[in-house]
């Protein structure tokens, strides 16, 4: 009873601390909405409907078959073609090199010619607008031979998409997901740094006097910033649904787990952080480091199964994939509790959370007995 006596007074006066600081209000709630905002944007962009690539198609000898062979290019939807009547191969090549076109189309100069050369700047060889026009020109060329020669396509390509989840689902809600668990999980790697300023000023040496336990301490400041996290996935989710048209099929049961046990581990990771830091400045610099790498290796811009072979190993170990994957699953997929995979994404979480939170007891306890010899 006495141990949870010291953790309600130290929470209430964490969260006293806490409302008086409007840094902490801007890091903690505004920063995280402006960050999700700029990335939806960036990368959330349209959909595929609204692709289109610019192409310049070049008929300088007109003759029947190149005229047929334009007039079909014209009609694929989205290649929208250069509104110039007549451009040479040269001026062709111009538009391309100054990028006022994605690509340029050569088409055949007589009826006897076999070749359709297709132009594309260096620089853009391995864009998706290079690749798009480049399989539909592959395409193109193949029926065009299969007429030359009288025959009949015998099988054709159907396309179709599943999802364990609903059909309206689409990029937008894989990256707002993403976005909600790296802005938990950045609350926690950064929010303990308080911790560290307070040791400077000598507040924690002040502790060290009381009966105060350390863990207690360092508990009820993770749970304060539990609060945060709720507010931040309630605003950003608002934000991603009305905003940026995100859907969301929300398990609730596997939503509470995935959260609570995702956003205590990350604000133990912080507070592991805390634990050896003596400035300000070597907080931030190892929080940033830890947020960096996990940022880009832990499937939140992307899914893990398009990076390097390599690199896989090691997304597949870190906390944030977990927590990204597990908020897809219960925010998204509207997965069960009972699913296996939320469940080892569970045990990993509690994993790293468990041992950041012992070490990081376990270090402040062992300055607490050197500063007292």
């Amino acid at each position: 009873m006495n141990n949870f006596k010291q953790f309600k007074q130290m929470f209430l006066a964490q969260l006293k601390l806490t409302f008086r600081e409007k840094q902490a209000w801007f890091w903690g709630i505004f920063f995280p909405i402006i960050l999700m905002v700029i990335f939806m944007t960036i990368f959330g962009g349209g959909s595929n409907d609204d692709f289109s690539t610019k192409v310049v198609i070049v008929n300088e000898s007109s003759n029947e078959i190149s005229t047929m062979m334009a007039s079909q290019l014209e009609k694929i939807p989205i290649i929208e073609t250069n509104e110039i009547s007549s451009v040479s191969e040269e001026k062709a090549k111009a538009l391309v090199k100054e990028k006022e076109v994605d690509a340029a189309i050569i088409l055949p100069e007589s009826a006897q010619a076999t070749s359709i050369k297709l132009i594309v700047n260096k620089e853009n060889e391995q864009s998706v607008s290079t690749q798009v026009v480049s399989g539909i020109l592959d395409k193109f060329i193949q029926q065009a031979n299969l007429q030359a020669v009288g025959a009949t396509p015998t099988y054709e390509q159907q396309f179709e998409t599943i999802s364990s989840g609903s059909p309206e689902l689409k990029y937008n809600d894989f990256l707002l997901t993403g976005m909600i668990a790296l802005s938990i999980a950045q609350g926690g790697l950064f929010g303990m740094v308080d911790l560290v300023d307070m040791r400077r000023k000598g507040l924690i040496k002040r502790l060290r006097m009381t009966p105060a336990k350390m863990g207690i301490f360092g508990l009820s400041d993770m749970v304060m910033r539990l609060l945060f996290s709720i507010i931040q996935i309630f605003l950003l989710s608002l934000i991603g649904v009305f905003l940026f048209g995100a859907n969301l099929f929300i398990n609730f049961p596997s939503l509470l787990l995935v959260f609570l046990m995702g956003a205590l581990s990350f604000n133990a990771i912080g507070y592991l952080i805390s634990s050896f830091s003596n400035t300000n400045e070597a907080y931030m610099g190892v929080a940033n480091i830890i947020s960096f790498l996990m940022m880009f290796v832990s499937g939140i811009f992307f899914p893990i199964e398009t990076m390097p072979e390599w690199l896989q190993p090691i997304s597949n170990i870190l906390p944030l994939t977990y927590f990204a994957d597990g908020l897809r699953d219960s925010m998204v997929y509207n997965t069960s509790i009972l699913s296996a995979p939320l469940w080892f994404g569970f045990g990993n979480m509690l994993l790293w959370g468990g041992i950041a939170f012992i070490m990081g007891s376990l270090l402040y306890k062992r300055k607490s007995i050197v500063s007292t010899r």
